[in-house]
């Protein structure tokens, strides 16, 4: 049975993590230094001196690549599990493998079909 005193450690490593958060936040802001001036709110990046708008807007076709390496990276990270447990899974366990590579195929196949990997307009 669970009583709400199983819950105690639990609840006193949150409010330690919370206490902790906050005070080193509070510290930091208190201790550290204050002096703000132009030269220091500029972005600085490896010594070159930033040319343009930051805010520029990206193509699609960026964001798009890059979800969809996302999506094809995680699914090395599902066959892991499979790949460790491949003799015990037996007959079924092959199955449902297969059955999420096709799957994944079939998405691909739609991505080449659709021109979704092609960077030029």
């Amino acid at each position: 049975m669970t009583s709400p005193t199983n819950y105690i450690p639990i609840f006193l490593m949150l409010f330690i993590a919370l206490g902790f958060v906050l005070t080193t936040m509070l510290a930091s802001h208190w201790l550290g230094p204050k002096r703000k001036s132009r030269i220091k709110n500029d972005s600085f990046e490896c010594g070159i001196q930033s040319q343009g708008n930051a805010r520029l807007p990206f193509s699609v076709k960026y964001f798009l690549v890059a979800i969809l390496f996302v999506i094809f990276d995680i699914e090395v990270i599902f066959m892991y599990p499979w790949a460790v447990n491949f003799r015990s899974l037996g007959l079924f366990g092959v199955i449902e493998v297969f059955t999420f590579i096709l799957l994944l195929l079939v998405g691909f196949i739609y991505l080449i079909k659709r021109n979704g990997l092609q960077w030029g307009d």
